[in-house]
């Protein structure tokens, strides 16, 4: 079938293009390439704005199915230009279910849930503490209203390496925590009984390309386990080696605790993970063990120090040197956004 993939270079895309190529499903991916200048897969590509409606909307038209993967990603990044992840996160969304009748998987997110010491399922109360879970909570209902059988998984924090081409995310707790243990050798956990469920990126095809040419439709939690802080330090630690774990009882400014259930996605989607947290730990520490990470500072790593720059460059010091895409402060300018 034919699948469109927008958002399709980014860091979920990219193993998730591959997998769907490697299913025989004919594929284009759309992308603005924000983070990226280049998009070197031997696949159909389209360099376009997701709020470029004029540009995207043949290219919809043309697709049984679509994955919806656009988005600004985490609380930090999304909060830097509030305006703009409205209208990315939520608005295109919107546009997407006035125009299209296809197949659509979105993936959403976890942080719906909040902070909970329960263990969350599909039915738990929903209470987003941030602009990026909001507007994914909105972005579901948006969705599932006039199309009830979208493919809605609410992804576990994502880990590991995707793709040979993937772009690599150090802003994530497993990936965050190995490459301290490398660079430094040390670990400071602070708190460390707070729980957060996890996902390794390449799973996210697992279960996405399984059901694009089904019906099944609805919510579901997608991820492996449930880890705690401290728990996941010791684990980076054992495979890193020669790391010493200091917990420190110290205010700490993501206070987020929550368990999530993933039986939903093994019951009715018959997903079973191919990949774990472990393999994501294993996977970061060999790069740089390689040597094939050069500097782990870079902000291309970390989705809100690449977008800073152009979204709040007040807050950049002076003299500090950023290389990323200029595609997103031209999407801004042409969408009327103001930061802030």
């Amino acid at each position: 079938m034919r699948v469109l993939i927008v958002g399709g270079a980014g860091y979920v895309g990219g193993w998730l293009t591959d997998q769907a190529v490697a299913a025989g499903h004919d594929v284009l991916v759309y992308d603005l390439l924000l983070y990226e200048d280049r998009f070197l897969k031997d696949v159909p590509f389209v360099n376009g704005d997701v709020l470029d409606n004029e540009r995207l909307l043949p290219h919809l038209q043309a697709a049984d199915a679509v994955v919806w993967l656009a988005a600004l990603v985490g609380d930090p990044a999304s909060a830097l230009a509030p305006g703009l992840t409205e209208k990315i996160n939520l608005e295109s969304v919107r546009w997407l279910a006035d125009v299209y009748d296809g197949r659509i998987v979105f993936p959403s997110t976890c942080s719906v849930y909040g902070a909970e010491d329960d263990l969350l399922d599909e039915s738990s109360p929903l209470a987003p503490l941030s602009l990026y879970a909001r507007t994914k909570l909105e972005a579901e209902a948006v969705l599932l209203e006039p199309h009830p059988n979208t493919l809605i998984l609410r992804l576990a924090t994502l880990a590991g390496v995707g793709d040979t081409y993937s772009r690599i995310r150090l802003d994530l707790v497993v990936n965050l925590l190995t490459a301290r243990a490398k660079q430094i050798g040390r670990l400071q956990v602070f708190g460390g009984t707070q729980y957060r469920p996890l996902l390794h990126v390449r799973d996210v095809a697992t279960a996405v390309v399984a059901h694009l040419d089904t019906d099944v439709g609805g919510i579901f939690n997608l991820g492996i386990e449930n880890v705690t802080i401290e728990e996941l330090a010791e684990r980076v630690a054992e495979h890193v080696g020669g790391v010493e774990i200091e917990k420190v009882d110290a205010a700490i400014h993501d206070t987020r605790n929550y368990r999530t259930s993933f039986d939903k996605a093994e019951r009715e989607l018959g997903f079973s993970a191919r990949y774990g947290v472990d393999d994501a730990i294993i996977q970061i520490a060999e790069l740089i063990d390689a040597g094939r990470i050069k500097d782990l500072s870079l902000a291309q790593f970390s989705n809100l120090e690449a977008l800073r720059p152009y979204l709040r460059p007040d807050e950049i010091p002076f003299g500090r040197e950023i290389r990323t895409a200029h595609s997103l402060s031209r999407h801004a300018e042409r969408h009327q956004v103001v930061p802030v």
